[in-house]
């Protein structure tokens, strides 16, 4: 089964009409923390390191921990190739109801992102939402 892609302002849209979709922002700790769509949780499918982009090699992990498979999730990135990714992983896993956010939160050469489509934006994870508290593994 493939995953669905939906331009920004048809995710909008979609997490309005349907809350139960939950927003996955695969960008990295940083580029989160610099502004991204209210709500959504921070698993970076990638981390920047000095040798470039390198695979979180728990992103699976924690996708699993915290959302069954039959939750619905939207994947963001910045421009929609890391989501891409990140849906092809979670299809993989048996995760049933994806959906792609092309054009990302800054954009694509081809496609206006979140922030330029002038969707609400904020700088402030809600509690449990953030990278650092998703990693936490329980004691």
């Amino acid at each position: 089964m493939t995953h669905a892609t939906l331009p920004p302002e048809g995710v909008q849209r979609l997490l309005a009409a349907q809350p139960a979709h939950v927003y996955i922002d695969v960008r990295t700790v940083e580029e989160f923390e610099a502004g991204h769509v209210p709500g959504s949780y921070n698993i970076p499918i990638f981390f920047k390191t000095p040798m470039g982009l390198q695979q979180n090699p728990e992103f699976a992990a924690l996708v699993q921990r915290h959302f069954q498979p039959a939750q619905a999730l939207v994947c963001g990135c910045r421009s929609g190739v890391r989501s891409e990714r990140a849906c092809e992983l979670l299809t993989a896993l048996g995760y049933r109801e994806l959906v792609n956010m092309s054009g990302g939160f800054e954009g694509s050469p081809d496609q206006p992102g979140w922030r330029a489509c002038g969707l609400a934006t904020t700088r402030t994870a809600e509690p449990g939402r953030s990278y650092r508290e998703l990693s936490v593994h329980d004691s």
